[in-house]
């Protein structure tokens, strides 16, 4: 009988995800708007001490700058209330803006608040503003993470914010262009030690290359990408429109796998490594595990993306 989506979500059973993301995704969720604001501050400015954030090439900031623009010139307190009103999600043309940007774009425009605020041509968080008790909780938190998980929780909390997209009738999504994908003869060769299967070895190699053309062509046409703590995304137009919009520019590093037979033909195979982002690049390697689930013909039924636990679930790769 073949594998239903739900059976495919859970092969390799014991492989410990970083639970704490969500977690603390969910306690920031429930502050109030102006501690989230001085949270990615702090944080923002706390980061920037050990970790380069890349600045956004042009590609990404072209939608945004008009927005940026319109906030620069506002007063101080028209400002604070813009990013207010992004943090607390309510209907503004704004907010309504914002939700349709893909997530770099949304990187790229707090980047460069950050970066006006530092400059104090943007509002600051005001001088001698204090967390509330709560708020300092989830910064002590966020601070004990390891970086992978410091910046995907960051990231997740400042995507999430402006209006929810499910409320817009016909929105248009905006997100960069695609890039040109890698040159053949220039790409790097990937060797993953314990597994030697052309799909996985083309998966990583073609989104490496940003080749999202042929890195699609490895899915089978009701194949499912899971990224980390989301739902699946189903079919290979909903995919193939996530790894463009989500994923140019990765490098993925896979170091070790797993591969086991199950039934009816199916396959199901197990990769540890690093993912490094545009963003932070070789000075955060995301520690992730590829949960593959390859159909008879060797398409991928399913995949899931996991931001691991830790740097030791690396070297899990005996199912329980």
């Amino acid at each position: 009988m073949p594998y239903t989506l739900d059976a495919a979500r859970n092969i390799f059973p014991s492989t410990l995800t970083a639970d704490v993301v969500p977690a603390t995704s969910a306690r920031f969720s429930q502050l109030s708007s102006e501690d989230q604001l001085a949270l990615i501050w702090f944080a923002y400015l706390e980061m920037g001490k050990s970790i380069t954030i890349a600045a956004p090439g042009a590609a990404n900031m072209q939608f945004a700058e008009s927005t940026l623009l319109q906030i620069k010139q506002l007063s101080f307190k028209d400002q604070a209330q813009v990013m207010c009103d992004l943090a607390n999600r309510i209907d503004t043309p704004i907010n309504r803006t914002y939700a349709t940007w893909s997530v770099n774009i949304k990187l790229g425009f707090w980047y460069r608040l950050g970066e006006w605020m530092e400059e104090g041509s943007v509002a600051p968080i005001p001088a001698g503003y204090k967390l509330s008790a709560n708020a300092s909780a989830v910064l002590d938190t966020i601070r004990s993470l390891e970086p992978g998980q410091q910046i995907t929780v960051l990231r997740n909390a400042v995507v999430d914010m402006g209006f929810d997209p499910a409320k817009m009738e016909g929105y248009q999504r905006v997100s960069e262009p695609v890039v040109v994908p890698t040159e053949i003869a220039q790409r790097e060769k990937i060797e993953i030690e314990g597994v030697d299967n052309p799909t996985i070895n083309q998966y990583m190699t073609n989104l490496n290359a940003n080749d999202f053309p042929a890195l699609i062509s490895l899915f089978a046409e009701d194949g499912a990408l899971q990224p980390p703590f989301q739902r699946p995304i189903v079919g290979k137009d909903a995919v193939l429109r996530f790894f463009q919009e989500e994923c140019q520019n990765l490098k993925l590093n896979p170091k070790k796998g797993v591969v086991e037979p199950t039934d009816d033909g199916y396959t199901q195979i197990k990769v540890t490594g690093t993912c490094e982002t545009p963003w932070f690049g070789a000075a955060v390697g995301m520690n992730v595990a590829w949960r593959f689930l390859l159909n008879p013909e060797g398409k991928i039924f399913f995949v899931a993306v996991d931001l691991l636990a830790s740097a030791k679930e690396l070297l899990n790769l005996v199912r329980k």
